[in-house]
């Protein structure tokens, strides 16, 4: 028989008891599988909904409805698998569901790190609970039970950053990198996997970099240096908002630099950079760093880190495309993010790029009535997106010369992914799939008194052999 007794005198219930006792209130001890995100409830209080089992219900759980008078009083479970204890929940049904409801009146809950056995001191609790020396028992035997139980949330459709599709939902084990607050009680999250989002099709026109230029992030807000230099520089980082219906979430209760499973979430594109949006029936879970999942994770980016050509957009593999050369074709390859926190202002760098948008697009602009080439690309790859210039000589290794207009109109469209007629001229420059390019990138300032504001960097070393 199991170690809780259905019977026992200190009536704590199995949740498959539980659910047989609708309309009264009950004392439960289970296992947190799922986390709801906080966020205030229709009326003043704020809600939240965990899931828990326990050996009697292992699947697919049951839910606990919380209420409670602000954000920080909801409980904050910090890895699935925690144990929680709940006094004089009431279970209740809503359609075909049978749940519990914690009210804050009169309910109580206690969470427990599942692996501390030490002291059974809770690391959160609501102000009405009061431990009791017959805790022990129960909590102890949960903590069993999960040693030979591994833990099933009934979620097999796991993705990573590779393989999300635009205008669909998804479930992403991530890492929480940072939650910030990019306007007044306007949050966003940072997370990344090690892996790269797929490159997307470019459908802005090119002619409209002037007036509305393609943004180097997806945010208004362009995040602080500070920021950037922490985040890692191999593998895209996504910026997840809130939904406009959702804004009254408690994402800034999230905590940053954890591994966590976002249960449906919405991808979408903006000027052709990937973002995903918090809905309102999104659910967290916190890992831990010892899941398997994480760890697989972990190994696979730290295989692709120590790589020679790891650093290499995951889908221009095996190899960028060959329209252009570098002289330093040995140097491994660095990412874009890579470049832009380098600890020095000067650099050099070896990169593979898309060049996504320029201006001046039309190449009879290519070059200033004194006939020097100075031109602004925007580059990107999966990490970040910058401006880089082409300038006088270093120009001229890369279109080999002055070619003809003819010819240089070819060697743009060839760059950035456009269709062409006939006589070399554009047909479409709406939809654009710019190829991935090896290019040699310096790092230099313009201004000796603000060396980092005034940084700039500059194609160098490359040709494009068309």
């Amino acid at each position: 028989m199991s170690g809780r007794s259905r019977r026992d005198d200190y009536k704590f219930l199995q949740i498959v008891d539980a659910r047989a006792a609708l309309n009264q209130k009950v004392n439960l001890i289970g296992v947190v599988i799922e986390t709801g995100l906080p966020k205030q409830s229709k009326g003043t209080d704020c809600f939240c909904t965990i899931k828990i089992i326990d050996e009697s219900y292992p699947s697919p759980g049951i839910s606990v409805n919380f209420f409670a008078a602000t954000m920080d009083k909801l409980p904050q479970v910090l890895t699935v698998g925690d144990i929680i204890q709940l006094s004089q929940v009431v279970m209740k049904t809503h359609g075909p569901e049978i749940y519990a409801l914690f009210n804050k009146k009169f309910s109580s809950f206690a969470i427990f790190d599942r692996k501390d056995n030490s002291n059974f001191l809770p690391y959160q609790c609501s102000l009405k609970y009061h431990a009791r020396e017959q805790d022990k028992k129960f909590i102890l035997d949960l903590m069993k039970w999960l040693e030979d139980h591994r833990i099933d949330t009934g979620l097999t459709d796991l993705h990573s950053l590779k393989e999300i599709r635009e205008g669909e939902r998804f479930n992403l084990i991530c890492k929480i990198l940072h939650v910030c607050e990019v306007e007044k009680d306007k949050w966003m999250l940072l997370v990344w996997d090690g892996t790269d989002t797929p490159p997307v099709t470019i459908k802005t026109k090119l002619e409209e970099e002037l007036e509305n230029p393609l943004p180097l992030q997806s945010v208004n807000s362009p995040l602080p240096r500070d920021i950037l230099c922490t985040l890692p520089p191999l593998g895209t980082v996504l910026r997840v908002t809130i939904d406009r219906c959702n804004e009254k979430l408690g994402i800034n209760l999230l905590k940053s630099n954890r591994w966590v499973k976002l249960i449906n979430i919405r991808c979408e594109l903006h000027t052709a950079l990937w973002h995903a949006v918090i809905m309102p029936f999104t659910k967290l879970c916190y890992l831990s760093d010892e899941d398997d999942i994480v760890l697989q994770r972990i190994r696979d980016h730290d295989e692709r880190r120590k790589s020679k050509w790891g650093w290499m957009p995951l889908s221009c593999f095996p190899w960028p495309s060959d329209i252009t050369e570098t002289d330093y074709p040995d140097v491994p390859f660095v990412s874009l993010m890579r470049v832009l926190v380098n600890p020095k202002v000067v650099g050099k760098f070896h990169c593979v790029v898309r060049v996504v948008a320029a201006f001046p697009w039309i190449v009879e602009d290519f070059r200033s009535p004194s006939g020097v080439y100075r031109i602004r690309l925007t580059l990107e790859d999966p990490t970040t997106r910058i401006h880089a210039y082409l300038y006088a000589e270093d120009a001229e290794q890369f279109f080999d010369g002055y070619p003809s207009v003819y010819a240089l109109t070819k060697k743009r469209n060839l760059l950035f992914g456009t269709s062409e007629g006939d006589d070399g001229s554009e047909m479409n420059d709406y939809s654009r799939n710019p190829p991935w390019i090896k290019c040699c990138l310096k790092s230099y300032h313009i201004d000796d008194s603000n060396v980092w504001g005034s940084r700039n960097f500059r194609i160098f070393a490359t040709t494009l052999k068309v």
